[in-house]
């Protein structure tokens, strides 16, 4: 079929002339399909395809100019222009990415480092009120992770001696910090 032809039957279709749509369909849809097939490389994405590129051409078919432009030309382009649109749909914006943290800047920000400091200087002007002992077993218990047994096997006192210390300790950081 020539291009002639194929503007003739465009033509038609813009009419509205169903005979027309169908024998520009076996005309033409075995070379849009496989522009269809090489972007989609799915058989039956490209099937699905070619079926909303026709109903493209349906729509469309009254602003097609005859003069000076290709009827396959058009066609064609109207078929790869659908097939990429449906690519770009189902193609993720980014890539994905496993995220093991090696992305991740763990260094506080500026302002929050200040804060972190600024937190760590007080917490240490509080600790030097209490008794050195005291200070060592909350140090040991909440920095180092020893276990309350641990720390009264480690200073010789009862467990239940060792958690009123932790406690009692605990209790005048609180009130220090809030002053």
């Amino acid at each position: 079929m020539t291009d002639h032809d194929i503007a003739a039957l465009i033509s038609q279709v813009a009419l509205g002339d169903r005979s027309a749509f169908a024998a520009l369909y076996g005309a033409i849809s075995p070379k849009l399909f496989a522009v269809c097939l090489r972007i989609l490389r799915n058989r039956g994405d490209a099937e699905d395809a070619l079926q909303e590129v026709f109903v493209r051409v349906w729509q469309r078919a009254g602003g097609f100019a005859v003069a000076g432009t290709s009827p396959s030309g058009w066609l064609v382009t109207i078929a790869r222009n659908h097939s990429i649109d449906l690519v770009r749909r189902r193609k993720p914006v980014a890539e994905e990415f496993e995220d093991d943290g090696r992305y991740v800047d763990e260094a506080p920000d500026p302002e929050r480092a200040a804060v972190l400091k600024s937190e760590g200087g007080r917490i240490d002007t509080c600790m030097q009120e209490l008794e050195s002992e005291r200070a060592e077993a909350v140090k040991r218990a909440y920095v180092d992770g020893l276990s309350y047994q641990e720390l009264a096997d480690r200073y010789g006192v009862p467990l239940n001696t060792m958690r009123t210390w932790l406690r009692r300790s605990l209790l005048k950081l609180r009130e220090c910090l809030d002053r």
